[in-house]
C-alpha cells in the first residue's frame, strides 16, 4: 500500500489496556485554561517511568462547557483505577486548583466508574468548603485568596487503550519532524485521543526489555540510524531519521481514527519514505491496529 508515494508497511501497532479519565478545565480565558491543562498533564509521557500518561485532548469554547467559559479537555491515564484516582487527586489539586480562575469538571459524566475527587479536594477549604449545585452539576466551592475554586464532586473514568502508534521514516531529520508535527496537528482536531509525548512526538522509540535486567524498556536499536556501523540498524540506507507518534484513546475506535488521520497527514509531507508501526509479538498488550486495515 502507498499513500502519496509513501510506502505503508503491512504490519500492526500493538496497544494495551489502560484506565482513562477526561477532565474539563475552564478559566476566564483560553490562556489560563491552557496553563492549567499544561501543568496538569506534565511528566505524563509513559508509565514506563511516569506516574501517569496524560495530554491535552482538545480546546473547547463556552458552548461546550458547564460554566460557559473557555475550556480545555485533558485525558489522564493509568494502569489501574486506584492509581488513576490518585493521579486525578494530585494533578487537579496541585495544578488546576492552583491556577488563576480555573475550575474542574468531569468530561465523562455518563461513565459508570466514578471517583469522588471533588469531595476529597474540598478539604483544602479547611472547613469552609461548601457543596452546591451549579450549571446542573454537583460541585464543591473551595475558598481561595482570589475567589473560589469550583470542582465537580465526581469524575468519571473508562477502560481505554494506550500505545497505538506509527513510525515516520524520513530522508532527513527535518522531513520526518515536519511530518510528525503535521500528524500531531491532525490528531489534535479529533476528540477521544491524546499524543502524550513532548509535542506529541517520540524521539526515543523503545523496545520491550533490555540486556540490563533492571530495565523494562530500552532504545529501539533496530531503528537507530547511528548504529548502522554496528550492524544493528535495520533501516534502509536512504532513511536518516525516525519519529514515533504514540496515541492513547478512550476506546479502540478513537485510537484507530487518530492513527488514520495522523498517517494521512504525515504522508503529505515531502521527504517521508515509509510509515510503519511498533509491535512486540504480543509481549506488550492485547490490542492490535493493522495499518492497512485502518487506512482502508
Amino acid at each position: 500500500m502507498e499513500i502519496n508515494g509513501v510506502q505503508i508497511d503491512d504490519t500492526f501497532a500493538e496497544g494495551f489496556p489502560i484506565k482513562a479519565a477526561r477532565v474539563l478545565i475552564t478559566a476566564v480565558t483560553e490562556r489560563w485554561a491552557l496553563e492549567a491543562a499544561r501543568e496538569a498533564t506534565g511528566f505524563g509521557t509513559s508509565v514506563i517511568g511516569c506516574p501517569a500518561e496524560a495530554g491535552i485532548e482538545c480546546i473547547v469554547d463556552g458552548s461546550e462547557t458547564p460554566d460557559g467559559r473557555p475550556g480545555v479537555n485533558i485525558l489522564i491515564c493509568n494502569m489501574g483505577y486506584k492509581n488513576l484516582e490518585n493521579s486525578l487527586l494530585w494533578r487537579i489539586g496541585q495544578c488546576v486548583l492552583t491556577a488563576p480562575t480555573a475550575a474542574a469538571f468531569t468530561g465523562m459524566p455518563e461513565a459508570e466508574k466514578k471517583f469522588d475527587t471533588g469531595k476529597k479536594l474540598s478539604f483544602f477549604g479547611d472547613g469552609y468548603q461548601k457543596q452546591a449545585e451549579l450549571f446542573g452539576r454537583n460541585v464543591w466551592k473551595i475558598p481561595l485568596m482570589s475567589g473560589e475554586f469550583i470542582i465537580e464532586q465526581d469524575f468519571g473514568a473508562v477502560d481505554g487503550v494506550a500505545g497505538g502508534n506509527f513510525l515516520i521514516l524520513g530522508q532527513n531529520q527535518m522531513a520526518a519532524l515536519t511530518a510528525a508535527e503535521a500528524a500531531v496537528n491532525a490528531i489534535g482536531k479529533l476528540k477521544g485521543s491524546i499524543t502524550p509525548f513532548p509535542g506529541g512526538v517520540v524521539s526515543s522509540g523503545s523496545k520491550v526489555g533490555s540486556k540490563y535486567k533492571f530495565l523494562k524498556a530500552s532504545t529501539n536499536t533496530a531503528f537507530c540510524t547511528s548504529l548502522r556501523s554496528d550492524g544493528v540498524c535495520t533501516l534502509a540506507e536512504d532513511v536518516s531519521a525516525v519519529y514515533e507518534i504514540v496515541i492513547n484513546g478512550v476506546n479502540q475506535e478513537a485510537v484507530q481514527r487518530a492513527m488514520k488521520a495522523g498517517i494521512n497527514a504525515a504522508c503529505r509531507v515531502p521527504g517521508v519514505l515509509k510509515i510503519t508501526a511498533a509491535n512486540y509479538e504480543g509481549k506488550l498488550g492485547t490490542h492490535q491496529f493493522p495499518l492497512h486495515v485502518i487506512l482502508e
